[in-house]
């Protein structure tokens, strides 16, 4: 299947909670992937600027490369199985970001899942993630990043024929 059609993404309500999950393995050993998706300085190299408090029930300032920007909350930090965030802490658009780390065969795979997302908003949320987990693979393979727009649009027709399923 080719990067253009392939989809990492899945759009769920769990227990009414609309979110995406997205799941991918990386060529990577896990404390590898762990401090990419965890160390301010790489995380700055594929997909967002991080300042703040980041042990947990610390709050943070992230200016993701899609746009999107606030504070967020550390909830739990178990290195190097599990990130638990709450973004918009207090807000009622708040959501929770948790990213799983396992060594597989080949690699470490990873989940991502953001939950509380406005239900006609999983479409643009599943492309954008996925954007952001095709940007991981870049940076760990030395490679440039993608253009997250135009990869975002060119993902968001396939995004939107998708079902939400219920978990």
């Amino acid at each position: 299947m080719s990067t253009q059609t392939r989809t990492l993404a899945t759009m769920h309500l769990w227990a009414g909670v609309p979110g995406v999950r997205l799941e991918d393995t990386y060529a990577t050993d896990i404390d590898d992937l762990w401090e990419a998706v965890t160390d301010p300085e790489r995380l700055a190299r594929w997909v967002a600027h991080v300042t703040g408090d980041l042990r947990p029930g610390g709050r943070f300032e992230i200016r993701f490369t899609s746009g999107a920007e606030g504070p967020g909350r550390i909830e739990a930090c178990e290195p190097p199985h599990r990130l638990f965030v709450t973004m918009m802490p207090g807000e009622d658009d708040a959501t929770t970001l948790e990213a799983t780390l396992a060594e597989v065969d080949g690699g470490t795979r990873l989940v991502v899942e953001e939950r509380g997302l406005p239900r006609e908003m999983l479409p643009a949320y599943g492309g954008g993630w996925q954007v952001h987990l095709e940007d991981l693979h870049a940076y760990l393979e030395g490679r440039p990043t993608a253009d997250w727009g135009a990869r975002a649009n060119e993902l968001k027709p396939t995004y939107q024929t998708m079902s939400v399923e219920e978990s």
